[in-house]
């Protein structure tokens, strides 16, 4: 199919090019010389050749294609190269805007501009015709720059989205397994590490008692902490945290693991340098909890050294015991306390950190794990183009600049001005260049660009009076209308595709008294987390600049009247009602058929975009559930076997009775291993469908970074453990349908309570107040009597009462989608 792309429009170029010339030259009796076909045929055959592959080399293309028309012009008459040398050159130089970086295209475009002023200028002056033929040229080149580089845009951007789809699709998938997954790693991390401990340590005082009885209480102790310890991690197994920021840092937590096994009489020695947040110190955490778990069931008080070296390159992650000593009678105190599963434990987080994992035998009979995780420059990002091949870029396009003044500096000739005053090609070239780059201000600054580039439109007439300019009456108004088309299709799509303008006030009523803004008085605000105020979209802020229908009126009048003025100073002998009238309802027509294109192209993409973020939605949803009900499936077997065995150990230990406490804890440990092998078996109920709450928000978070979104979710220490079922599933879904109403801007979701109201503070999420996601937001709040406000343009702030008081009318059960 890009071969037959590449070939079609270089025929079909070359094809209008001799419609043109020889063949309106031939209709019209005139006989081109061979001399002349010859060299046509040459030019527009090397063109053509050129073109075709135009994507694979486009800058060599544009220069070539350039050249042979700048040599074609000089002996050819005139038209010969005319279709190429126009539509071949933008053809060119829109493919190098969207197949090079923006550096490159805008130094193409610049340098053929300034090279054929420069040409120009040496050869003709700036004469009124030589000074408009420069300005349709411009206009020419920025239209194609411009439409490839917002080709190119619109291709990253269909590409990006379509890698969020797949990424979703993908993450819909394996999110389930990687639950069960994170909870079977982190169920055999907690009996590795805390019952194993109590085993240990309460065999160990049961060895000893008749020779050291002060062991036993401390045995006890130990084991009753332990346990609570035990009941402590297993419920943030079963609800882990969103965004956790208050834990300490890695080499913090690895510094207090190996205190804690010092506490077990195991000799460790740690050295370890500053660690990274995230998977590669989590995964160093884990790793070494694991290796020294195995050494006191395999080696206990053995000389073990535990080594955490980061690096630029690579982590390095060392725990090497010494021999465990054989000389005392009786097993190892962790004999039969090992489930088998531990060294593939400890390979996958290696390898889900990107690093790998290797574990042995030392020469002197020991045993060493070592882990290789990335380190400092995992994520340093490379250099797009190479600073030599950009000074090499420069210094080409001044080469090409200086090259038509070669001859003059050479020849010397001068020739004397053709008369006094600027030209009227100088003042159109300022004019059109004013009104260009006007166009660039648009999205930032619409009322601003907008009265420019009418204030501009309305001199084009007299410029043309001053500059003496004889040319076609209705030319130069109609290039400023086509600038003034352009401006009101781009702000036609931005309204279009930004839809609604969002209603800043509050929908739902609450309860309970509200204030005179229809929001809960909170003693305290919540405070807000700083974020980037251009998250909010330029689009947006387009939209709402001026009435939608009144800039194509306010365009069309201007220009109109432009017209009207430029025609009547010309001195026709058409009735000026005649002039106003045809004037009128051109530029009317004109500036509706721009803004109607622009709207109709700003909704497809508005369709296109609702269409993306409906999947993406839908598949994260379905992922996140799937992932509850798979949690939800571990934590009532987690419930009714381990945790109770658990809280029998406590019970145990609290009574001093020593032995009983060892043969709970190992109880705990055998239950344990069985809801492993439960966790292996993945078996899944249909059934068991259970509503997500605010538990599961991890889950969500996870789905949305994996669609790359930088998603942060914070819960205040004044959110109740436990809340009311419904306040639960409602603050759950209003977080899922926030997040689910899309966008790429950085989202921070907090959330707080105070006087008995739950607060959802969501920012960074202008997509979130648009009518119909508010309008589901609204739905949800009303149901439990709590409010909605949208107080700026990217932030919800969403308040529901602990004690709900339910409106009139069945509270709906689903959100209406």
């Amino acid at each position: 199919m890009e071969r037959t792309d590449n070939r079609l429009l270089p025929a079909l170029l070359l094809g209008a090019q001799a419609a043109v010339w020889p063949g309106y030259a031939l209709s019209r009796g005139a006989t081109p010389t061979a001399a002349d076909l010859l060299a046509a045929a040459l030019v527009g055959g090397l063109v053509a050749v050129a073109l075709t592959v135009r994507r694979t080399r486009p800058v060599p293309v544009l220069v070539l294609v350039a050249a042979a028309c700048a040599v074609g012009s000089g002996p050819l008459p005139a038209g010969a190269v005319a279709v190429l040398g126009t539509a071949g050159i933008a053809l060119a130089l829109l493919t190098v805007a969207t197949e090079r970086d923006t550096t490159t295209a805008l130094l193409c475009v610049g340098t053929l501009a300034l090279w054929q002023l420069v040409h120009g200028l040496t050869l003709h002056g700036l004469g009124g015709g030589q000074g408009l033929d420069l300005v349709l040229t411009a206009l020419l080149y920025a239209t194609a720059t411009g439409t490839g580089l917002s080709l190119r845009r619109l291709r990253a951007a269909r590409q990006a989205a379509e890698r969020r789809l797949h990424q979703a699709e993908d993450e819909r998938h394996r999110l389930p397994a990687a639950e069960r997954r994170r909870m079977e790693r982190e169920l055999h991390d907690v009996s590795a590490h805390h019952l194993t401990a109590v085993v240990v340590t309460v065999e160990a005082a049961l060895g000893l008692r008749d020779r050291r009885p002060e062991l036993a209480d401390r045995a006890v102790e130990f084991a009753a902490e332990t346990g609570r310890e035990v009941t402590r991690a297993l419920s943030a197994v079963r609800a882990p945290t969103p965004s956790p920021e208050d834990l300490p840092a890695p080499e913090e937590r690895l510094r207090e693991l190996v205190a804690g096994f010092h506490a077990l009489g195991q000799p460790v020695t740690c050295s370890t340098d500053a660690l990274p947040d995230g998977s590669v110190g989590d995964a160093a955490y884990g790793i070494v909890r694991e290796a020294l778990t195995n050494v006191v069931r395999h080696a206990s008080g053995a000389p073990t050294t535990v080594r955490c070296a980061y690096g630029d390159d690579h982590t390095d992650i060392v725990v090497r015991n010494a021999p465990p000593d054989t000389s005392g009678p009786g097993t190892p105190r962790g004999n039969g306390l090992g489930g088998g599963r531990g060294q593939n434990f400890l390979r996958s987080r290696a390898r889900e950190a990107g690093g790998t994992l290797t574990s042995g035998p030392t020469p002197d009979g020991g045993w060493e794990v070592h882990a290789v995780l990335p380190g400092r420059n995992r994520t340093a990002p490379a250099a797009s183009v190479p600073r030599t091949y950009r000074l090499a870029q420069f210094i080409a396009a001044a080469g090409l600049c200086l090259q038509p003044l070669l001859p003059a500096f050479i020849i010397r000739e001068s020739t004397t001005p053709a008369g006094p005053g600027v030209s009227a090609g100088a003042l159109f070239a300022l004019l059109a260049t004013a009104q260009v780059l006007t166009l660039l201000w648009l999205w930032r600054a619409p009322r601003t660009a907008l009265s420019v580039l009418l204030v501009l439109a309305a001199l084009w007439p007299a410029a043309m009076s001053v500059s003496g300019y004889a040319g076609p009456v209705l030319l130069p108004p109609g290039l400023s209308m086509l600038i003034t088309c352009v401006a009101l299709a781009m702000m036609a799509v931005g309204a279009s595709e930004a839809g609604p303008a969002p209603v800043r006030r509050t929908r739902a009523r609450p309860a309970h008294q509200p204030d005179r803004n229809g929001t809960v008085a909170l003693s305290r605000r919540v405070a807000k987390p700083a974020v980037s105020r251009r998250a909010v979209s330029h689009r947006a802020a387009l939209s709402r600049a001026v009435p939608r229908h009144a800039v194509p009126v306010v365009a069309a009048v201007v220009h109109a009247t432009a017209v009207v003025v430029a025609v009547l100073t010309r001195g026709v002998t058409t009735p000026a009602w005649a002039v106003i009238g045809a004037a009128t309802a051109t530029a009317a027509l004109a500036a509706a058929a721009a803004w109607s294109v622009g709207a109709w192209y700003g909704k497809r993409r508005r369709a296109a975009r609702d269409t993306h973020d409906d999947r993406l939605a839908a598949w994260t949803e379905e992922a996140v559930r799937d992932a509850w009900a798979e949690r939800r499936r571990i934590t009532i077997g987690l419930e009714t076997t381990v945790l109770a065995r658990t809280a029998e150990v406590v019970e145990e230990a609290e009574a001093g009775r020593l032995a009983e406490t060892a043969g709970r804890a190992r109880d705990a440990l055998t239950a344990m291993r069985s809801l492993l092998e439960t966790v292996r078996d993945g078996e899944q109920h249909a059934e068991l469908r259970p509503q997500p709450t605010l538990q599961a928000l991890d889950l969500l978070v996870g789905q949305c970074r994996a669609s790359v979104r930088r998603v942060e979710v914070r819960l205040t220490d004044r959110v109740p453990e436990r809340l009311p079922a419904e306040v639960d599933i409602a603050a759950y879904r209003a977080a899922e349908t926030i997040l689910q109403a899309g966008g790429d801007e950085p989202a921070v979701l907090v959330l707080d309570a105070e006087d008995r109201v739950l607060t959802l503070t969501a920012n960074g999420v202008s997509r979130a107040t648009r009518r119909a996601v508010r309008q589901r937001l609204v739905t949800r709040a009303a149901a439990l009597g709590g409010t909605l406000t949208t107080e700026q343009p990217d932030t919800v702030l969403l308040r529901l009462p602990l004690s709900t008081v339910t409106t009139d009318g069945a509270p709906p059960q689903e959100d209406p989608q």
